[in-house]
């Protein structure tokens, strides 16, 4: 598996969640987003995004993402997230 491009392909993923609203990733809680992807290598890779209260219902949202080739890496996926407060903020996030 070419990590770096696996890396790429996930935060490209997380990235159209962080786009998403406060209220549009909270009536996602408890669901898991599944997608097959190819990579520019032509490599066929698996995301799933999970979303989940951080801390308490009604508070931030964690958005948890995986990725792996269905190889032995599905055992240890890849995985990133971030976590959007309820006034749409991501919290830690420099860039905001």
């Amino acid at each position: 598996m070419d990590v770096r491009e696996a890396r790429n392909r996930l935060s490209n993923k997380l990235a159209e969640y962080r786009a998403h609203s406060y209220s549009s990733l909270a009536a996602r809680i408890n669901t898991l987003d599944c997608a097959v992807v190819l990579g520019s290598s032509g490599a066929e890779y698996q995301i799933e995004v999970q979303f989940l209260w951080d801390d308490q219902p009604g508070g931030s949202v964690r958005v948890m993402g995986g990725i792996d080739d269905g190889g032995l890496r599905a055992f240890v996926p890849i995985c990133d997230s971030f976590i959007m407060a309820p006034d749409g903020t991501i919290v830690g996030d420099s860039a905001a």
